[in-house]
């Protein structure tokens, strides 16, 4: 039996830059909804700290459900 060593480091970097992508998105995304609530308390609009809120977590969907089809492509 051979390892291919070069692919499971391969898969290693790619889910671990996705990995921190997510986490960044996701963070982003409570970044804006934290933004909206000082905004709300000021008393102004934070109409775009809550569209890109709402976009960073609609990102977040969308890699899960990618990634939820290629698993289950794969099967």
């Amino acid at each position: 039996m051979n390892i291919d060593w070069a692919a499971i480091g391969s898969v290693f970097g790619v889910s671990l830059v996705v990995t921190v992508g997510m986490v960044a998105l996701f963070t982003l995304g409570i970044k804006g909804l934290s933004a909206r609530e000082r905004a709300v308390a000021q008393g102004n609009s934070a109409a775009l700290a809550v569209t890109a809120a709402y976009l960073c977590f609609a990102a977040c969907a969308v890699a899960v459900a990618y990634g939820i089809h290629l698993i289950v492509a794969k099967s």
